[in-house]
C-alpha cells in the first residue's frame, strides 16, 4: 500500500510540474496595461541636402571656369558653348502603342525598301 502511495505521489508531482510549465493566456486588463501600440517612436533625423535645379547648374557652369576643363587637360569650352538650354530639350511624355509603333516602323521600312529597289532598277536599265 505504501508503495502505491509513493507511486501516486510521484505521478502527482510530475503532473504538477507539467501544469507549472503550461503558458498562461494573459487577461485583457493585463494586456491593456502593457499596450505598446500607444507609444510612438521618435522619427529618425535625416540631413536633407538641397538638390540643384537645371537652372542653377547652368548658371554655375557658365560662372565657374573649373567646369570648363576636365582633369586640367581637356578643354570643355567648345562643349559648353553649344549646350542646349533646358527648355529646348523638354518634350511632352507620349504613350507608345505597340500596334501603332509597329505599323509606323514597318511602313517606313517598306517605303525605304521600295525606293532602294526602284533605284537599283534604274541603275540596271541605264546602259
Amino acid at each position: 500500500m505504501m508503495a502505491r502511495f509513493f507511486q501516486l505521489q510521484g505521478c502527482l508531482q510530475m503532473l504538477l510540474s507539467l501544469i507549472v510549465d503550461i503558458p498562461v493566456i494573459p487577461d485583457l486588463e493585463e494586456v491593456q496595461e502593457e499596450d505598446l501600440a500607444m507609444q510612438v517612436a521618435a522619427p529618425p533625423s535625416v540631413q536633407v541636402n538641397r538638390v540643384l535645379t537645371y537652372h542653377d547648374l547652368d548658371k554655375d557652369l557658365m560662372k565657374y571656369a573649373a567646369f570648363q576643363t576636365l582633369d586640367g587637360e581637356v578643354d570643355l569650352k567648345l562643349l559648353t558653348k553649344v549646350l542646349a538650354p533646358e527648355h529646348e530639350l523638354r518634350e511632352d511624355d507620349v504613350c507608345w502603342d505597340w500596334d501603332h509603333l509597329f505599323t509606323e516602323v514597318s511602313s517606313e521600312l517598306v517605303t525605304e525598301w521600295d525606293v532602294g529597289q526602284s533605284e537599283r532598277e534604274d541603275h540596271l536599265s541605264v546602259p
